[in-house]
C-alpha cells in the first residue's frame, strides 16, 4: 500500500458515492437523516485514561482474509461492547475489506441494543455524503485519512460530520499529518469530537513500522485524544503506548485473530489503564 494505493482507493471511492447518489441523491439522504428522531451514540472516554476502539474487519490487504464470513460479526461486536470497548471500528470497503454499509448497520443495531456504545464507520472517505451515509446507518463516528485529501475536502468532511454530531478519527502517518491535523482541529466547527490517531503500518510495505509510535507521540497535541493505531497486540503493547501518552487504541487484526477477542480486549484494556494510572 503506498500513496498510489490512497489515490487508487479515493477513485473508487467517489465511484461509489456516485453509483450510490444514482438510487439517492444528496436532497433525499439529508431528508432521511433529518427524519431519524433518535441521536447518535456518543463517544464517552474513560477517565481511567485509557481506552479501546475495537475493529470488525474480514480482511486486511496486509495479512488477507480475518474471517471467512460475516456469520459472526453480530456475536462479535456485542462480545466488543461488553468487554468494555469504547466504540467499534467497521470497515465498510468493500474491494480490499471485504466491508459493507449493511456491517455497519448491523453493527450499529447491536451496540443501540448493548447500551450505547458508538459504531465508527472506516473507510476512505472522500464526500460528505459518506458521512450522511456513515449517519443514517446508526454510526456515531466515522475515521479520515489526512494525506489522501486536500484541505477543503478535510474540511467539507468535519463540516458535515460536526453538523451531524458524530465524532471524527483523524488518521495521520507522519509529522506533516499531524501539522494539518492539528490546524484542522484548531478550525474545527463549534462541538465537534475529534481524535488524532496514528497508524503505525508503512504504506508501501504494510508492515508496522517498530517505533513509529513512541517517535511521534511528542507531536502529537494534548488537548485531544491520542490514538494508536496497528501494532497493538499484547498487554505489552499496550501498557507501554498508555504510558508515553496514547488514551486510545485502535485494534483490528490482533482481536479479529484471537481465539476469544473479547477476553483480550478486556486484559488490554486492563494493562493500558494500570500504566496510565502509574
Amino acid at each position: 500500500m503506498s500513496d498510489d494505493f490512497l489515490a487508487a482507493m479515493a477513485a473508487a471511492s467517489r465511484a461509489r458515492v456516485d453509483a450510490a447518489r444514482t438510487h439517492c441523491d444528496d436532497t433525499r439522504l439529508a431528508r432521511l437523516v433529518a427524519a431519524l428522531t433518535a441521536p447518535p451514540p456518543k463517544l464517552s472516554l474513560s477517565p481511567e485514561g485509557f481506552d479501546i476502539i475495537a475493529e470488525v474487519k474480514l480482511r486486511s490487504p496486509a495479512v488477507g482474509a480475518l474471517a471467512a464470513s460475516d456469520a459472526g460479526l453480530v456475536t462479535r461486536v456485542g462480545d466488543y461492547a461488553r468487554a468494555g470497548a469504547a466504540a467499534v471500528s467497521v470497515l465498510t470497503e468493500p474491494s480490499r475489506f471485504d466491508g459493507s454499509l449493511d456491517h455497519l448497520r448491523e453493527a450499529s443495531g447491536v451496540l443501540a441494543r448493548a447500551g450505547g456504545v458508538p459504531a465508527m464507520r472506516k473507510d476512505f472517505l472522500v464526500d460528505p455524503y459518506q458521512v450522511y451515509e456513515a449517519r443514517l446507518a446508526g454510526a456515531g463516528g466515522v475515521l479520515v485519512i489526512l494525506r489522501m485529501l486536500d484541505r477543503s475536502a478535510l474540511e467539507a468532511l468535519l463540516a458535515a460530520a460536526a453538523k451531524l454530531s458524530l465524532f471524527v478519527l483523524l488518521e495521520a502517518f507522519d509529522e506533516a499529518d499531524i501539522a494539518q491535523g492539528r490546524e484542522l482541529i484548531a478550525a474545527a466547527p463549534a462541538g465537534s469530537q475529534l481524535l488524532l490517531g496514528i497508524n503505525s503500518r508503512d504504506l508501501v510495505t504494510l508492515k508496522v513500522v517498530p517505533g513509529r509510535l513512541e517517535q511521534l507521540a511528542e507531536h502529537l497535541p494534548d488537548d485531544v485524544p491520542r490514538v494508536a493505531e496497528s501494532g497493538v497486540a499484547t498487554v505489552g503493547d499496550a501498557a507501554r503506548l498508555a504510558g508515553i501518552g496514547y488514551s486510545v487504541a485502535l485494534i483490528g487484526s490482533a482481536l479479529m485473530t484471537a481465539k476469544d477477542p473479547a477476553a483480550l480486549l478486556a486484559q488490554l484494556l486492563r494493562a493500558g489503564r494500570r500504566s496510565a494510572a502509574a
